[in-house]
């Protein structure tokens, strides 16, 4: 099947990119001694945790939904790390999440005190800490180290009591930034926590890294990673999602409608309500072509412009009942009509993992494109993932 034939809407992962993506991170891996783990709160498409399992060390999840399937899925299957981080557990999820993750990290000294027992000699035991040194600019809600956050432990709180109960400290900071940003906020924590970095086993410094985007100072990075390594004697983790599958997933779409009020509208079979949420709440502009190719043909990608680059400008919009439903303006060379499709680029980000049913619009299926840009179906939704996740599967009419 080509990309041509898919049914749309659905999200299309590149594998080629994909594959891009993880041979940079195998390299940092290679020459820092570094353990990469792909943070699955970004991208959970497990189908494809056969191939990242082979260039990177393992899966990190935000709970135990998300523990669970990195276990069975990377971890049990491939031999790799598992690791679980959640700003509060319950209870009950406390017996399993030790049986399968390899570390743990805590959000406060109350929860590690709650827990500590029960997990001390299942797993291996760290803190979050909050440097407290800001680095974000644009979206303050991103922001772990914004006035206020409840995410992490100041260096006050890591008493004697804390720090014997710990094998290591995780810092999480940023949000599709560069190494600068990294390399500054490393001088912070080696500035206030260095005497913990002396006495702990590994330091997990997050996700947040773009490594794999153009530009990026990936030899500053592995230079950083061996001197952390070196002048500490310590593991050192980093846990990308962005990083793994950045450009490497799309998003297509048909154009159901053209209407027009003051300006042409474009009534597309996919929402931004409820197939890329991101576009409403970060706020995210995507890129759209029409057409798409693999990395090694980006010449022949045809973009759309921003409103009046091009000859018609249209307003793209979702097929909901939400008035801002809205995907952006974007301008093209030529009129659109419908049955011309479209592709929304960098879709494998958090779009797949943050989708939902409003209005009844189905999810979008989920194919895999190889090198050779042939596609096949991994999964197709359908009126029952609507019903039975707001109700029993019992049927009135059965």
């Amino acid at each position: 099947m080509q990309l041509k034939d898919v049914k749309t809407p659905c999200y299309v992962i590149d594998e080629g990119a994909l594959i891009h993506n993880l041979e940079i991170l195998k390299r940092v891996e290679r020459e820092s001694g570094a353990r990469i783990l792909l943070a699955q709160k970004c991208f959970s498409g497990f189908d494809e945790y056969p191939l990242i399992a082979k260039y990177i060390s393992g899966t990190t999840g935000s709970g135990l939904y998300e523990a669970r399937l990195g276990y069975e899925e990377m971890a049990r299957p491939f031999r790799k790390q598992n690791h679980v981080y959640a700003p509060a557990y319950k209870s009950e999820d406390i017996p399993e999440l030790a049986r399968i993750c390899d570390h743990m990290v805590f959000n406060s000294a109350a929860q590690l005190e709650k827990h500590y027992n029960a997990v001390k000699r299942k797993t291996s035991i760290g803190v979050r800490i909050n440097p407290q040194y800001r680095t974000q600019k644009d979206h303050p809600m991103y922001d772990p180290c914004a006035p206020g956050s409840r995410l992490g432990m100041k260096k006050e709180d890591l008493t004697p009591d804390v720090l014997a109960k710990i094998d290591g400290i995780h810092f999480h900071t940023m949000c599709e930034q560069r190494f600068d940003d990294l390399a500054r906020t490393v001088r912070v924590v080696e500035r206030d926590f260095g005497d913990i970095l002396m006495r702990v086993k590994w330091l997990n410094m997050g996700g947040g890294q773009h490594i794999t985007s153009e530009g990026y100072d990936v030899d500053g990075l592995i230079a950083l990673i061996k001197h952390l390594r070196e002048t500490y004697n310590i593991e050192v983790y980093l846990e990308p999602g962005e990083a793994v599958t950045i450009d490497a997933g799309i998003l297509v779409s048909e154009v159901l409608d053209v209407v027009e009020n003051r300006l042409r509208i474009l009534i597309m079979d996919a929402s931004a309500a409820c197939h890329m949420p991101d576009v409403l709440e970060v706020p995210y502009t995507p890129t759209i072509s029409e057409n798409y190719a693999a990395p090694a043909a980006e010449q022949d990608i045809i973009y759309a412009g921003e409103a009046a680059e091009k000859k018609i400008t249209y307003r793209l919009a979702g097929n909901t009942c939400l008035a801002g439903d809205v995907i952006g303006d974007y301008s093209f060379d030529t009129e659109k009509k419908p049955g011309d499709r479209l592709y929304f680029h960098d879709m494998a980000i958090y779009s797949m993992v943050k989708n939902n049913t409003f209005n009844g619009i189905p999810l979008p299926s989920i194919y895999a494109m190889d090198e050779k840009g042939d596609c096949r179906l991994l999964k197709e939704f359908g009126y029952e993932d609507f019903k039975t996740r707001l109700g029993s599967d019992k049927s009135q009419n059965a």
